[in-house]
């Protein structure tokens, strides 16, 4: 079950509102969203009290984004523990909420090994729905530090690359706070540049057809106080051609092991494009995000969202208008069948650098790929490749 609440942010133009949080009220432990489909409209916290309810939270696009997924993912399983609910029925109704984006399973996956590790040891119910939860607080804190060394990484090779500054950034879909336990991946990189002083512009792709971009990395850049600029995606290419653009920064929902990306649809025609006019195109992902199970691009399962998406314009709740958030206005005529993948996949010859926490693979290799999971796996610190 899942409740809506209001949020009520300070000051008139607030930070970015908490994406996930948990709670523990009198009546037993919730887990707290912020609802992404009504931004920017207005802040309004979705409260799931089980599994279902966050399983439809995370089809619907209520909460989103690779890590964040991964921290539901996590928090969901312990929800379930706390609440006395089957917890493997309830990790595999998560694992397989989304598709594409590896991290969700592997939050699953990190907070049901906590639980049966704790029954292994003898413990009771209770505790294990502790463990559970005591793991998915690790994740949560260490998606935040990820995003941390992410911001330094990825700013610090912006530098090497345009190193006469005022950098004019284009970015697609949302990268930012709303889709990790910090400040994000691609947008995370962003906001340092720009508190260097060192951003010049940022291009915020609209992100069709659920408008990421514009509900959200506008969202997130107004309230960071950058200068920031959205267009309709279809007029990147304009950009390119006019050299308004330095540098494409992207996130990832799954790196495959060759070092193909699977990203918001629309992010390898910009890769194409950067390519063509000799702009640095870069990902920015924790390593939670590379999968070395997933050989390469074509094994990536691509996840196919509703016709509806394409052939109505879904209005955001709006006040003014008494609309509800999901209405939908027919663009095209009855019965019209639509494409509509939610990721297209760029394969690693397009790809300038992937930016993580444990270091930066520049060219992308199946090789670097393999060395960045081995050290990642085995906590031998920071690499640089």
């Amino acid at each position: 079950m899942a409740d809506q609440h209001p949020v009520s942010p300070e000051g008139s133009i607030p930070p970015t509102a908490l994406a996930l949080r948990w709670e523990e009220p009198p009546e037993g432990p919730v887990l707290v969203l912020l609802d992404q489909t009504r931004l920017p409209a207005e802040e309004v916290d979705l409260v799931c009290t089980d599994v279902p309810a966050l399983v439809e939270a995370i089809r619907s696009l209520a909460v989103r984004g690779a890590p964040l997924l991964g921290l539901a993912g996590a928090y969901g399983v312990a929800l379930a523990a706390a609440r006395g609910f089957d917890v493997d029925e309830a990790a595999e109704s998560l694992a397989h909420a989304r598709p594409t984006a590896v991290n969700l399973a592997y939050g699953v996956r990190r907070a049901v090994a906590a639980y049966h590790a704790a029954l292994r040891d003898d413990a009771d119910d209770v505790q294990a729905a502790v463990a559970a939860l005591a793991e998915a607080r690790v994740l949560h804190r260490e998606d935040a530090e990820a995003s941390e060394r992410m911001a330094a990484r990825g700013q610090a090779l912006l530098e090497e690359l345009l190193p006469a500054g005022g950098h004019r950034i284009l970015t697609h879909c949302n990268t930012g706070a709303l889709v990790s336990g910090g400040e994000g991946t691609a947008l995370a990189v962003v906001k340092a540049v720009h508190r260097a002083g060192q951003l010049r512009r940022l291009w915020v792709d609209e992100t069709r057809p659920l408008l990421q971009g514009a509900r959200l990395t506008a969202y997130e850049a107004a309230r960071a106080g950058m200068a920031y600029t959205l267009l309709a995606d279809n007029a990147a290419g304009s950009l390119f051609a006019a050299g308004e653009v330095d540098a494409v920064l992207i996130g990832a929902d799954r790196i495959a092991a060759d070092g193909s990306v699977a990203n918001k649809v629309g992010s390898y025609p910009l890769a194409v494009l950067a390519r063509y006019h000799h702009v640095p195109f870069v990902v920015v992902a924790p390593t939670t995000t590379v999968d070395p199970a997933t050989p390469d691009g074509a094994a990536i399962e691509v996840e196919q969202r509703p016709g509806h998406e394409v052939t109505d314009i879904t209005i955001p709740y709006a006040p003014i208008a008494r609309q509800e958030a999901g209405t939908g206005v027919p663009v095209a005529p009855l019965g019209t069948q639509a494409h509509n993948p939610a990721f297209d996949v760029t394969p690693p010859e397009l790809v300038t650098a992937i930016v993580t926490e444990e270091g930066v693979i520049s060219p992308v290799t199946e090789d670097g790929i393999a060395e960045l999971w081995t050290r990642s796996r085995s906590g031998n610190g920071m690499m640089s490749i």
